[in-house]
């Protein structure tokens, strides 16, 4: 079986190239200022049907690492884990009032926090290294 056969088989997940990756599946887009960062379609499809977020308080001091925010599903409650550190600037009021965003459009409305980084060079992967990751698991 060739290699593309091989791909056609695993679920066709989306990886936009501007954003860069955890390998805890929150992306990051870091080209704007406050970063902005969610989570990527493989951890909403994995998490299932977002029933709630619990988001920081606007002008919470994060570091790489924390778990910042709470993501509760049908399946499980799963913490969010910041790839970068920096301050809180803005959180996705709508998306904590109406879960599915997330779940429906994870790399653009389902947007959860904004973050003034502290670090211009967060430690993250290339959406190819991404790419590369998930079709490993």
């Amino acid at each position: 079986m060739s290699n593309n056969e091989q791909e056609d088989d695993r679920p066709n997940l989306e990886v936009p190239d501007h954003l860069e990756y955890s390998d805890e599946h929150v992306w990051v887009d870091a080209s704007v200022d406050p970063a902005v960062v969610g989570i990527t379609e493989y951890a909403a499809n994995q998490l299932g049907d977002l029933v709630f977020v619990d988001l920081p308080e606007v002008g919470t001091r994060v570091e790489a690492g924390d778990e910042i925010v709470e993501l509760e599903s049908s399946k499980a409650v799963e913490p969010l884990v910041s790839p970068v550190a920096g301050t809180v600037r803005y959180v996705n009021r709508e998306a904590a009032d109406d879960p599915s965003i997330i779940n429906g459009d994870p790399y653009g409305e389902g947007w959860i926090l904004k973050i003034a980084l502290d670090d211009d060079e967060p430690d993250l992967l290339s959406a190819e290294q991404y790419a590369a990751m998930l079709r490993r698991l």
